[in-house]
């Protein structure tokens, strides 16, 4: 079972997070301000020499793999002599390939170069596929980044299937023994009794609500909410703003984007890659810091 919050040291800090999460962070921070720092470094790119290098990718990312001769090129790559030839030339002559017993080789710039290319399209495809969630999500929260969803499973409501997201972040709360999210309307339909008798009885859950979600759960179970929170079995937060779903399960890390006029669940992303749920860790225990206790809510102290 994945490590979850009660794990952590006794300070009540995350783990320290990956160097390859920071860095992903960090060009989230900077990436509204690369143009501002490419123009004052006053040394652009040809937007020529950009294509050309996102056309030879194949071939950078085939020798990102291992060192190839000629014919090992053109058989990973199906392509011609002639074109191998044309590839491999342009490589020399921008000096991001060098021939090492026969085989060519990326130099280190190269490598970067291949690496940052196959970055490029990884993000270009992730934010096609998320583009139901992108267009749910308020431009002022958009604090997520794609990377670690990469490789998500995205799971869109169809006309002729409005439920869709809704069960699939049902099958994952079936086989999940602890969730902790939030969100901002209700998970799931009040109405459905079979996702809050798990979250009453069946899972160990935290939620952060919004107040006003949090005061329709309560009118809608009232006994059965407050007794899952004197036993713990719930514990429920409030915040006054939280920027769209979360849920973190045993195996799997979730978003899910709502409909505003209607509150119900559009999209829902969700992946097992150990890089999202460091990401969704970091994110869901800083909301976290930043809620209320019922009790504190009830009870401000002034």
């Amino acid at each position: 079972m994945s490590p979850n919050r009660d794990d952590r040291p006794n300070d009540g800090r995350p783990p320290p997070e990956s160097p390859v999460l920071e860095a992903i962070l960090e060009n989230e921070r900077n990436r509204r301000y690369l143009g501002e720092r490419l123009e004052a470094a006053g040394d652009r790119i040809d937007i020529d020499l950009l294509g050309d290098i996102v056309r030879h990718g194949p071939v950078l990312e085939a020798l990102l793999k291992e060192p190839l001769d000629r014919r090992g090129i053109e058989d990973r790559l199906d392509i011609s002599r002639a074109t191998s030839h044309r590839y491999v030339q342009w490589l020399d002559e921008q000096e991001l390939v060098e021939k090492v017993d026969g085989r060519f080789q990326l130099t280190w710039r190269g490598a970067v170069i291949a690496e940052e290319i196959l970055r490029f399209e990884a993000n270009v495809r992730t934010a096609h596929r998320l583009t139901p969630l992108l267009d749910a999500v308020c431009d002022d929260h958009r604090d997520f980044v794609l990377e670690p969803f990469v490789d998500s499973t995205i799971t869109v409501a169809e006309p002729d299937d409005p439920y869709r997201p809704v069960e699939r972040f049902m099958a994952l709360v079936r086989e999940s023994e602890k969730l902790r999210g939030f969100n901002t309307t209700h998970m799931v339909p009040l109405a459905l009794n079979e996702f809050h008798r798990q979250l009453f009885e069946d899972t160990d859950t935290k939620i952060i609500y919004v107040p006003s979600v949090a005061e329709r759960l309560f009118e809608t179970y009232p006994e059965r909410a407050r007794e899952a929170i004197e036993s713990g079995h719930l514990v429920l937060r409030t915040r006054d703003e939280l920027p769209y779903g979360l849920a973190i399960f045993d195996d799997r890390v979730g978003i899910g984007g709502y409909d505003e006029a209607t509150g119900l669940m559009e999209v829902f992303v969700d992946t097992d890659a150990p890089i999202a749920r460091e990401w969704a860790e970091r994110v869901y225990a800083s909301v976290e810091d930043d809620s209320e206790s019922l009790e504190e809510r009830a009870n401000p102290v002034h």
